[in-house]
């Protein structure tokens, strides 16, 4: 089986385990999925960076699951951070990509 394959199997398996158990929790009325879904996200971020650290977009699914969690249980405004957080972090995706896209142009 290929690298890429068993990726998908590993981040696919971590996002199973974690729903069956966001799910039970949510049945046992302990830990609303209501609130719970963010944690998703960072099992997705957490499965990508697990294969490749340097994987921006396996970050930003991170940080927006970390800021989708810290909303759902804590109150937290997200209205102050998507004010300047999101456009910086959309600025700084933006420049990885051309970056990326620059460096891979002169190679070849």
């Amino acid at each position: 089986m290929e690298a890429r394959g068993k990726r998908h199997i590993l981040t696919g398996g971590m996002i199973l385990i974690t729903l069956g158990v966001l799910i039970i929790l949510s049945n046992m009325d302990i830990y609303g999925f209501d609130r719970s879904w963010p944690i998703l996200l960072i099992v997705i971020a957490a499965g990508t960076l697990m294969q490749r650290v340097k994987d921006i977009g396996g970050w930003f699914i991170g940080v927006a699951g970390v800021i989708f969690l810290l909303v759902k249980n804590w109150g937290y405004d997200l209205h102050v951070t998507a004010r300047y957080l999101l456009p910086v972090l959309l600025i700084l995706y933006g420049i990885n990509v051309l970056i990326k896209h620059y460096k891979k142009k002169q190679q070849s």
